[in-house]
């Protein structure tokens, strides 16, 4: 038993006649979030250059900017909003752990990396 696709974007704001419709619209919005960071790259404005956590604020931008983009696509063109909570769930809360366990991962590796650049040869105990 098939039933009909939500034909909006962004939680109702934007609503469509046809998925052609918002296949477009989906198109647009990535593209324009697209824009936005390949103009902070080319830009790098000096306002975005401090530093938190360990990383600069153009960086984290990315790293968020990068993070919606992939939680659009599986929402839209993979059909989450769909689906089951529970498999929402599942799969949204799984890919959260990943990204934030490759951030850890490439932190510390890029400290460590950092760290042999600027003083040498250099070994941690864990």
């Amino acid at each position: 038993m098939a039933h009909a696709h939500k034909l909006e974007i962004l939680r109702g704001l934007i609503k469509f006649k046809s998925n052609t419709q918002k296949i477009w619209g989906v198109l647009i919005l990535l593209s324009i979030i697209t824009s936005v960071e390949v103009a902070l790259g080319i830009e790098k404005p000096e306002i975005l250059m401090g530093h938190i956590l360990g990383m600069k604020v153009l960086n984290w931008i990315f790293i968020i900017l990068t993070i919606a983009k992939a939680y659009y696509i599986t929402w839209d063109f993979m059909h989450m909003r769909d689906e089951t909570s529970s498999l929402r769930r599942m799969v949204v809360w799984t890919a959260i752990f990943l990204i934030l366990y490759l951030v850890f991962i490439l932190l510390q590796e890029g400290g460590y990396i950092q760290d042999v650049y600027s003083s040498g040869f250099l070994k941690r105990d864990f």
